[in-house]
């Protein structure tokens, strides 16, 4: 099974916050605050700390690197003769740097970021790199909100792809002289997403798809050429492609369009097509579910998947793993070539020069080389046996509440939600990552320990059942829609997965467990179709028990028990209560005052809490009243606030990017 590390680098923060918070900039926020009334506030200081990334490419001897879920959101050089970072440009917008291309000349280097909405702000930079001193400059931005890759024309002019906007994503293209950007096109109503593109003198390469929310068949992998002097488009998708979700990866190289597939339920796979004649082409079936970040080294071409760096051998037409003696790689963001060896990115923040013929590596830690650190956005959180723990990218920050020590594990993907149970933490590990468990007291590394099925590929919610002695976590399935629900049983390791127990569209967003029953809460993201139900679910014979419709006009967001009742919240910030013994909706109200959008609750002291964006809010277990706990939160996170409690009942959230510590004592 798949295992992790313990990052090299301990984090001390000394007294708890104040060290770390004078050096992210943060000081000045007393550690300790009295809120209005009994609650006592607490500041931990920054959850999860670390120069994330998710986009690399070579120029030169120097790797630029585009940051991840941290603010501000920047450029790095590192410079791989001396193993140091040399230049940084902070750019102005946007959460993430996922494209980056350079011009033929190597002059440029142009970026394209994430956003959270979209507007009017640039979502496209260049950077003039004889002048690395100078920011970079926004050129404006392309209509869809998103960047999600960049191509530059032997001739200069950009190309970029993306999407999150409400319509189909289009081919945007920027002129190097002018710097206008116009759109010139859209090839298709179908995909939701477009992650790749390549050009050459001629034509532009478009690969879209369904990455996110399902789509069935109406959007799967699509590649288009694009012709530059007639503004035309023309479907050249291989044909082994199309059943898979999208088209993941695009890269010209000797002559040939490299064209890499986002999987799901099966492998992904690698075409070498012939630009000379695009219907002749070779199709090779990779290992995992995406082939991404091209390069070449003789015959061989070097691809990153989920399962590592991998050699396609072109003319044995095989596919094979990349054997060398360094650490593991991770979710891959950069895959180039110099002098012989490759150039592999990590997001567990290294950089690897690996020579493929002696199998041998060196690697750079970026921290350690001089990139800089900063309080990321945080997936999910969890607390228990005297420790917090709060899941970042590539990493799940281990707090010591008894000295307030921070230890990095390291683990692949994101923890989108966790617990801990008898001092032993199970994450719920994206992307098709399973469940995973660290143990701080028996000297193992954060490790996977259940694998499901790869089109089920993000936990949403995990949860404990106490009666069966089971992990359990709630599913979505971005590529096919509908979701699952996971069980792990720690005692003997047996793993299950029930593949859409609410239906084919709802995902299983939220989860809560009494008595050997597991309760399942639909979401679907599809502007058609059911939402919201509520299934009544047994975990060991995998069967329905009852379902309730608790008649909310969006998909559940939350779930949590206290007594007898199911407390639930909607997305458009309905509450709902439904009697366990009765099987009976008993209450609805709307408190989309201090909750709307993504969600959590737990219980706590004999009270059912939650946590919105904005607030953290307490729910009266006699009258279902709801009381506001700590205004103004307005927690750091990246899909959706989280709440958790420890074993005193104090409870732990965001206020910002800061994890705090929460004493209500209700008087």
């Amino acid at each position: 099974m798949l295992n992790s590390k313990i990052s090299r680098r301990h984090v001390l923060r000394a007294g708890g916050a104040a060290g770390l918070a004078v050096a992210l900039g943060l000081a000045g926020r007393p550690a300790e605050a009295a809120a209005p009334g009994p609650v006592r506030i607490t500041d931990l200081g920054p959850a999860v700390v670390r120069f994330s990334l998710m986009s690399a490419v070579l120029v030169g001897d120097t790797v630029y690197i585009g940051s991840r879920n941290i603010d501000p959101v920047r450029l790095i050089a590192l410079h791989l003769p001396t193993g140091k970072v040399v230049a940084q440009s902070d750019l102005g917008n946007g959460y993430s740097v996922q494209a980056l291309a350079a011009d033929p000349t190597g002059r440029y280097l142009y970026a394209g970021v994430l956003q959270k909405s979209g507007g009017d702000r640039p979502n496209l930079y260049r950077w003039d790199l004889t002048t690395p001193g100078v920011p970079a400059e926004p050129l404006g931005r392309i209509g869809d909100r998103d960047v999600r890759a960049l191509t530059v024309a032997p001739d200069g002019f950009v190309y970029a792809v993306g999407g999150g906007s409400t319509t189909a994503p289009a081919l945007w293209e920027c002129d190097p002289k002018t710097l206008s950007v116009r759109d010139v096109g859209t090839p298709g109503p179908a995909g939701t997403l477009a992650r790749a593109v390549a050009a050459t003198e001629k034509t532009v390469f478009f690969g879209a798809g369904t990455t996110f929310n399902g789509g069935g068949e109406t959007g799967r992998a699509t590649l288009y050429a694009y012709d530059r002097s007639g503004g035309t488009f023309t479907s050249v998708t291989p044909a082994e492609m199309t059943t898979d979700p999208s088209i993941r990866d695009l890269a010209v190289i000797d002559g040939r369009l490299v064209v890499g597939s986002a999987a799901s339920t099966n492998s992904a796979k690698v075409a070498v097509m012939d630009l000379e004649d695009l219907s002749s082409y070779s199709v090779a079936v990779s290992s995992g579910t995406v082939a991404k970040s091209f390069t070449a080294i003789g015959d061989a071409i070097y691809f990153a998947s989920d399962d590592g760096l991998l050699e396609y051998d072109r003319p044995a037409g095989t596919i094979s793993p990349v054997e060398f003696d360094g650490p593991g790689l991770g979710e891959i963001w950069g895959v180039d070539s110099r002098d012989g060896k490759i150039v592999v990115t990590s997001a567990f923040g290294f950089v690897a020069e690996i020579d493929p013929g002696a199998g041998t590596s060196a690697v750079v830690d970026l921290a350690e080389a001089g990139a800089p650190e900063a309080a990321q956005l945080v997936m999910g959180l969890a607390a228990g046996g005297g420790y917090v723990y709060a899941g970042g990218t590539g990493t799940v920050a281990r707090r010591s509440l008894r000295s307030g020590e921070v230890v990095d594990l390291r683990a692949p993907g994101e923890a989108k939600d966790a617990v801990v149970h008898n001092g032993v933490l199970y994450t719920g590990q994206y992307n098709s990552q399973g469940i995973w468990r660290y143990d701080p007291h028996d000297g193992r590394p954060l490790r996977q320990v259940a694998g499901f099925p790869s089109g089920q590929n993000r936990p949403l919610d995990v949860a404990l059942d106490r009666k069966n002695g089971l992990v359990l976590a709630g599913v979505q399935s971005d590529t096919e829609g509908g979701g699952s629900l996971w069980t792990y049983r720690p005692e003997d390791g047996r793993s299950r997965c029930f593949v859409n127990p609410i239906d084919e569209m709802q995902c299983v967003r939220g989860l809560a467990s009494k008595d050997g029953v597991a309760y399942l809460g639909g979401d679907n993201a599809l502007a058609t179709g059911p939402r919201s139900t509520v299934v009544a679910f047994d975990p060991l014979q995998g069967k329905e028990l009852w379902r309730i419709d608790p008649r909310q006009s969006a998909g559940v967001a939350a779930l949590a028990i206290e007594g007898r009742y199911l407390y639930g919240l909607s997305r458009k910030g309905g509450l709902f209560v439904i009697d366990l013994s009765r099987r009976a909706l008993v209450h609805r109200a709307d408190v989309s005052a201090v909750c709307t959008g993504f969600a959590a609750m737990v219980t706590n002291r004999g009270a059912v809490y939650g946590v919105s964006d904005t607030t953290v809010f307490r729910f009266d277990p006699r009258t279902f009243a709801v009381t506001t706990v700590v205004p103004d939160i307005d927690g750091g996170w990246y899909s959706g606030a989280h709440l958790t409690n420890d074993e005193s009942g104090h409870l732990y959230t965001l206020r910002g990017r800061n994890l705090v510590r929460i004493d209500d004592s209700k008087e």
